[in-house]
């Protein structure tokens, strides 16, 4: 019986590799610019065409390659980053294992111009499926200049599983972002089909924030630092307040190379808690430096994983790092020992929500109180709070015969209109007009023949607002309102782009958007039903959610769009509501198409029938 394992041919092989190194364009890009950083480079190029999928082009002014390095380096496993087993536990340039060049050239078409400053004359090397099809000697500037064209072109299935242009481009720019965060001492320019998207000086790294992401970033900026024998830890944190509801602005170098690291996002997130709204999480740029033999990078093909001998260790002190910064900007709040923050001082006379100061109370409350009828006390009169404020005035008619009898009268409501094709829940009843009131500004409660129920508002006016604006994009009829006073915003790039990529949809909800210029929009009208003077925190909330939609589920984008503006746009928990606000919002969820739950599926309501509520009293 013959053998039958046999050697893989290299191109087969380069092809496999690829898998894992070349996932997209982004993948090259990331290779790329790396290659480049670590060739000393002090001013790099990046150069795109339809999002990187018909060209890749890398230019700097490193020290460049003689002919032979030209050649080895499209050969698997071919680097000059390390000789010996040893030097994996020293490494400190960004590649290391010699497998992105070789991978690259297995599955596009790859051009390289490359001179030493030494030279007279450089390399020029044309690989098309990991084959050598030119190699000559060409006159070119010192550095490296590096063309990667038609990605895939030899493997369809491949270029066919790459989404659209705004996607992949999306993913080219996180990818520039977070090269060009790592190293601000270098200069680096970014060019989508011939237009300037980033031009990046070297600097500072908070001059390079603000560059990539904006200027709005330079008020929010708190200095992180902190050094021990063990790690160092610098950087720049984003105050509270400008929290975000998506992750994508945060960001671990260790030893200058981006990594992903969920234990250490926990220490940031620990240090910021109580300072956070709900699921917002704070921008952040940190810098760990590490001596590598306490780390393992050679873990994921991608390099952006890391092992440390000792996470407890960089746990703590990132926690303690990022609390110390909160505390010396101001940010968190400050311990005064002297001075009683939940009360106020004893030369203060409080007064209560009824008008009448402490001076103005019963004598039977004059004797000295045991510790438990203060507390006691205390309770009682903060329910009582709670109890008015739950019960506004103008909704409580005095208890006279006419109200009494007035109360009485019926009318006929939408919310009883039932049509026959669409089952409901359990209508409120319509023999007479039931109380509706609202629990801690949260929930609307109302009586239904079976007994109680308890609707959720935010979800309720998700439900309704996904189909207005469902039926919107649908028969492309959204109405405007036309600000008075047209907004301009500046966008980063990467938004800039995803909102380019579904202005069509976004116009059909009513939005009236005008490009003014590089990354930047004027928002001239908004939906009707949105308000007016939210018009910058509306378009980059929904955004974000769309965002957040497109990495959580898999949605249509006018889908993703309808509930990503039904979600910015709901009223938020804590709201007060009028009677009639209450009563329209009840009867609009019924007229809805599903008034059982919100867009995302959480129940919009609950019904607590007459026996649920009896079994609590019953012994």
């Amino acid at each position: 019986m013959t053998d039958i394992i046999r050697l893989l041919p290299d191109a087969i092989a380069n092809q496999i590799a690829a898998g894992e190194v070349v996932q997209r364009p982004a993948s090259v890009v990331k290779e790329l610019l790396e290659n480049s950083v670590d060739a000393k480079s002090t001013s790099i190029q990046l150069i795109i065409r339809e999002a990187g999928k018909s060209l890749v082009q890398v230019i700097d002014d490193g020290m460049g390659m003689s002919e032979t390095d030209a050649r080895m380096s499209f050969e698997r496993h071919a680097t000059s980053k390390i000789r010996t087993s040893d030097d994996l536990f020293s490494i400190r340039t960004l590649g290391f294992r010699g497998e992105a060049l070789a991978s690259i050239a297995a599955v596009a078409q790859v051009e390289l111009r490359t001179r030493r400053s030494s030279d007279e004359l450089g390399s020029l090397i044309r690989v098309e499926a990991s084959q050598i099809k030119v190699q000559e000697a060409t006159a070119s500037l010192p550095g490296t200049n590096l063309s990667v064209k038609n990605l895939f072109f030899n493997v369809p299935a491949r270029r066919n599983f790459l989404r659209s242009n705004a996607v992949e481009m999306r993913h080219v720019l996180d990818e520039f972002q977070r090269v060009a965060l790592a190293n601000p001492e270098i200069s680096f320019a970014l060019y989508h089909n011939d237009a300037e998207v980033y031009n990046l000086p070297a600097g500072k790294l908070s001059h390079r924030i603000v560059s990539i992401f904006g200027k709005n970033y330079r008020e929010q900026l708190a200095p992180c630092q902190e050094e021990t024998p063990f790690v160092k830890v610098t950087g720049y944190i984003g105050k509270p307040e400008f929290a975000r509801k998506t992750r994508g602005e945060q960001f671990f170098f260790v030893n200058n190379r981006y990594v992903r690291h969920n234990y250490l996002h926990h220490a940031v997130m620990s240090a910021f808690e109580g300072l956070l709204p709900d699921d917002s999480y704070p921008f952040y740029v940190l810098f760990i430096e590490i001596d590598p033999v306490h780390i393992d990078i050679n873990v994921h093909p991608t390099k952006t994983e890391i092992k440390f001998d000792d996470e407890r260790s960089v746990y703590a002190i990132v926690l303690a790092s990022v609390r110390k910064a909160l505390g010396s900007h101001n940010i968190a709040p400050s311990l005064d020992f002297g001075f009683n923050v939940n009360f106020p001082t004893l030369d203060t006379k409080p007064i209560f929500d009824n008008g009448f100061s402490s001076e103005g109370s019963s004598d039977s409350n004059s004797y000295e109180k045991t510790p438990r009828e203060k507390s006691n006390l205390q309770n009682w009169t903060a329910l009582y709070q709670e109890f008015q404020r739950s019960f506004p005035k103008e909704q409580i008619p005095e208890e006279t015969p006419e109200t009494v009898v007035r109360q009485s009268l019926t009318f006929e409501s939408k919310v009883n209109v039932t049509p026959a094709d669409s089952p409901v829940p359990e209508p409120v009843e319509t023999e007479r007009v039931m109380p509706v009131f609202q629990l801690h500004n949260r929930f609307i409660i109302t009586q239904v023949k079976s007994g109680m129920m308890l609707i959720d508002q935010q979800a309720a006016h998700e439900r309704i607002l996904y189909d207005k604006f469902k039926a919107n994009l649908h028969e492309a009829k959204g109405i405007s309102q036309q600000s008075l006073f047209p907004v301009t915003i500046d966008l980063n790039p990467s938004d800039f782009q995803l909102l380019m990529e579904i202005q069509e949809e976004v116009s059909q909800l009513g939005f009236v958007l005008r490009v003014l210029g590089k990354n930047t929009v004027v928002v001239e009208g908004i939906p009707a039903e949105a308000a007016l003077g939210r018009e910058k925190e509306l378009i980059e909330g929904l955004i974000e959610q769309f965002k957040w939609n497109q990495a959580q589920i898999n949605l249509n984008p006018k889908e993703n769009i309808a509930r990503s503006m039904a979600r910015r746009s709901a009223m938020k928990r804590g709201i007060r509501l009028s009677h009639e606000e209450m009563s329209k919002l009840v009867e609009k969820l019924f007229a809805s198409s599903n008034p059982n739950y919100a867009p995302d599926g959480s129940p919009t309501l609950t019904v607590l029938n007459l026996e649920k509520i009896n079994s609590f009293f019953i012994k």
